[in-house]
């Protein structure tokens, strides 16, 4: 299993959208993400626009080939991308990757 943590930077004037529009997904776009074998899939917004989203995936690179071939991914991110700042691309596919340093489970199987 992948774990995949990501960074990105919101607009400060776009933040209450963009917390709105996060709040009630297209369910095409919710079906499109787990289609794709995208799970536990969380977005963190800190008040000053520095967004972190972290999922789980089999095959990432499976995952990310799935959606950008999906036309509902497409179609919402083309209505995501305003909210970015300094986003070359899409989202899903510009976002700064997160290396993991510690992780509780692993260290504690290793006592």
């Amino acid at each position: 299993m992948a774990k995949v943590c990501f960074q990105l930077q919101v607009k400060p004037e776009r933040l209450a959208e963009y917390r709105e529009r996060h709040g009630a997904v297209w369910p095409e776009m919710l079906k499109a993400i787990a289609e794709a074998g995208r799970r536990n899939y969380s977005l963190f917004l800190r008040p000053d626009g520095l967004l972190i989203g972290y999922y789980e995936t089999d095959d990432d690179a499976a995952a990310q080939r799935a959606l950008d071939n999906d036309p509902r991914t497409a179609r919402w991110e083309a209505e995501m991308s305003d909210f970015f700042i300094s986003l070359d691309g899409r989202a899903d596919q510009s976002a700064q990757r997160l290396d993991e340093v510690f992780n509780l489970e692993e260290q504690l199987a290793r006592l």
